[in-house]
């Protein structure tokens, strides 16, 4: 299990995820005052309340973290760890949209400007790894697959 390199990857894959739900992701400012910190789970405002509208953005994190954590443990159903990590790079992928679309909303709502944080691409780092995964791992089924051929 673990001398298979995509095991690695899919490790490193939800370190990322795990690392990036708990950083901040960006700050909302106004007139080169901060107004908030935006984390993936709230919204953390300058007099210390806290929004809890982007708790969807947390979930999806928490779900990519916790399946390419599963997905490790499925080595022997190989398709069955593609078709996750298939799933795990579209919930990363959806991620990404729903963090555009609270940006949006926010900056709107509050009349800010917005500035990204450099820990937003750990989710993106965790794609790629997604990926690398998904290929090794479809390397070594196709593999399998000629050798029982060959029988």
């Amino acid at each position: 299990m673990i001398q298979r390199i995509q095991t690695v990857f899919l490790l490193l894959a939800s370190i990322c995820a795990v690392v990036g739900l708990c950083t901040p992701v960006g700050h909302l400012h106004q007139s080169g005052i901060r107004v908030a910190n935006f984390y993936n789970l709230w919204l953390a405002m300058a007099d210390g309340t806290r929004v809890f509208s982007p708790w969807a953005m947390f979930v999806l994190l928490l779900l990519a973290a916790v399946i390419s954590l599963v997905s490790i443990f499925l080595f022997k159903r190989r398709m069955l760890q593609v078709r996750l990590s298939v799933f795990n790079g579209l919930l990363l992928i959806g991620y990404y949209i729903v963090f555009g679309v609270f940006v949006s909303i926010f900056k709107s709502r509050y009349e800010v400007d917005f500035t990204l944080s450099w820990t937003v691409a750990f989710p993106a780092v965790a794609l790629i790894l997604d990926y690398m995964a998904f290929r090794n791992i479809m390397k070594d089924e196709l593999m399998i697959r000629s050798l029982d051929r060959l029988r």
